[in-house]
C-alpha cells in the first residue's frame, strides 16, 4: 500500500515526511538526554535512531498516518517529531487497539508553544483524515506534554509502570467539543 504524506502548514512551522537528508539531524535529536528525558530516559544509538527512522517511513506506507518531522519555518530546521503509530505495548485492549499519538522536541524549540502548535496541526489532520479513538502514554514527570494532551481532548485511564517509568495512560474519544 502506497501513502503519500501530506505536507502540513502551521503559522510557524511545518511538519513534513521525513527524507533521508533528514536523518542526520533525527539521530542527533534522539542522542540528547533533553529530548529523551520523559521519553524512555536513554539517549539513542545511531542504530536505534537509524531503525525508528525507517520504521516512521514504513509506518506510513502501512498504516496511511505517521510521524511528521515539525521544521521551523523561519530557518527550516528540524526540530522534533509529531503524530501517529502502531507501537503494540501490551499494556491491554484499551490501549493497543488504538493509533497512538506522539510529539518530540529539540530543547531550543521547547516552551515555546510549537509543540502544541504542531500536535494540534496533526489531529486537525488525523480528524479529518483517518477520525477515530486515539491513544497516547506520557511519562507522569512530563508537565508539558500533560498540558498539550489535556488541550487535545486526552482523558487518563491509568498511571502504569512502563520500562521503569511511570507513564500516564490516555485516550481519546475524538475532538474537543466546543
Amino acid at each position: 500500500m502506497i501513502r503519500s504524506i501530506p505536507t502540513i502548514n502551521t503559522a510557524r512551522l511545518t511538519l513534513a515526511g521525513m527524507r533521508p537528508e533528514d536523518f542526520e539531524r533525527f539521530a542527533e535529536l534522539w542522542a540528547m538526554p533533553e529530548v529523551v528525558r520523559h521519553i524512555g530516559g536513554e539517549p539513542r544509538s545511531r542504530g536505534r535512531a537509524w531503525e525508528s527512522f525507517l520504521r516512521n517511513a514504513g509506518h506510513w506506507q502501512m498504516a496511511g498516518f505517521g510521524q511528521w518531522g515539525i521544521v521551523t519555518q523561519r530557518d527550516r530546521r528540524l526540530v522534533g517529531q509529531v503524530g501517529f503509530f502502531y507501537e503494540n505495548r501490551d499494556l491491554g485492549e484499551e490501549f493497543d487497539r488504538f493509533p497512538e499519538a506522539g510529539w518530540a522536541l529539540a530543547p531550543e524549540a521547547q516552551g515555546q508553544g510549537l509543540g502544541r502548535e504542531a500536535a494540534q496541526a496533526a489531529h486537525d489532520w488525523f480528524d479529518r483524515i483517518i477520525t477515530g479513538p486515539l491513544v497516547a502514554m506520557i511519562n507522569a514527570g512530563n508537565e508539558a506534554s500533560q498540558r498539550i494532551a489535556d488541550h487535545l481532548g486526552y482523558a487518563p485511564l491509568r498511571e502504569v509502570e512502563f520500562r521503569d517509568q511511570s507513564v500516564i495512560l490516555l485516550h481519546r474519544a475524538g475532538p474537543p467539543q466546543g
